[in-house]
């Protein structure tokens, strides 16, 4: 999360208080870290109680591309999957306009990242992850991964410039292959429905419980569906693998993160023959998606205010790792 576009309190005092029933505006700060889209912390007070919102300006997102993204997380909430609400207006609408650009606001979630996580958390994740899917199988409504194969043949010859030449021969040689794997019917036989596709360890939380202890952490919930679409569940299952489940080298597997996150979603939604056919591919596909990203990031970068570029050579060497699987 960054912040591009400047929100103060009083440009939306009297919104809040005019079209919303969530009380007064109270205070409203700046999120720290990602690349996407401004996002806020939104303070209210109702009836004497504080509450907790989260206000995002999309910054690339068309108005016409956003209803996706926050009609699968009203869905997946009416589901009892634990991921962030859209507030409505008085009117019913959850897309507003904020200084000429989308907006929504939705519930902020309890808990705290946790960046270096247990084998425990890797279990919490796992099963959220499959009910998330089942979940999400009965939306009716569907829309392209906008970050997939189509935009990384789009983006590949833009960042090839500024890479060396071993580099160069691995992107594209990556590429070709995840474009023959993609065509294949291996690829066209795998379950798709709504997925996260960016299910990082900073987009979930966990809710200590009010113990330091974190083996009593429970799950918060999973946040940040701005990049979530129409995909293969295993490619979602692929990007969460590659986060979660790293060993200390940070590019290889840690077998027990490893084992326990694929128990766990197994034990909701157990994968077909094809997905365990194809699971080696698509680790490399879900490495590549990142690595393609962050080069892009990286080196044709916007201004933002409190903006911090990913390195872009993490997922490099985790697809040289994938590769030798």
């Amino acid at each position: 999360m960054a912040v591009f576009t400047p929100i103060e309190l009083g440009d939306i005092s009297d919104w809040i208080a005019r079209d919303f029933n969530i009380g007064e505006a109270t205070a409203i700060r700046g999120i720290h870290g990602g690349i996407e889209n401004s996002n806020f912390f939104l303070d209210t007070v109702l009836d004497g109680k504080k509450q907790e919102f989260v206000l995002t300006i999309f910054e690339r997102l068309s108005a016409e591309q956003l209803p996706y993204y926050l009609e699968l997380m009203r869905h997946l909430a009416d589901k009892g999957i634990t991921v962030p609400k859209p507030i409505a207006n008085q009117d019913g609408a959850i897309l507003f306009s904020l200084k000429g650009k989308p907006a929504a606001i939705v519930t902020k979630l309890p808990g705290l990242s946790r960046l270096d996580p247990e084998v425990k958390h890797c279990v919490l994740v796992g099963e959220m992850l499959a009910k998330m899917h089942l979940a999400g199988a009965d939306f009716p409504t569907t829309q392209t991964n906008l970050r997939s194969l189509t935009w990384w043949q789009k983006t590949v010859p833009q960042v090839l410039a500024h890479l060396n030449q071993n580099q160069q021969d691995l992107l594209t040689s990556e590429l070709a292959t995840q474009e023959n794997f993609f065509a294949s019917s291996e690829y066209a036989a795998l379950p798709q429905g709504a997925s996260h596709c960016d299910l990082f360890r900073d987009n979930v939380l966990f809710d200590p419980q009010g113990s330091a202890d974190t083996s009593k952490d429970q799950l918060g919930g999973f946040f940040d569906f701005y990049f979530a679409g129409t995909d293969k569940w295993l490619f979602d299952l692929a990007v969460t693998v590659n986060d979660w489940c790293l060993a200390s080298n940070k590019k290889d597997l840690d077998p027990a993160r490893f084992n326990a996150l694929m128990d766990a979603y197994q034990s909701v939604r157990p994968l077909t023959a094809d997905e365990k056919s194809s699971w080696s591919m698509m680790v490399r596909a879900a490495a590549l998606r990142f690595w393609i990203s962050r080069l892009w990031d990286f080196y044709l970068p916007r201004d933002a205010q409190m903006l911090t570029p990913h390195d872009p050579s993490h997922f490099e060497h985790i697809l040289l790792s994938r590769k030798a699987i």
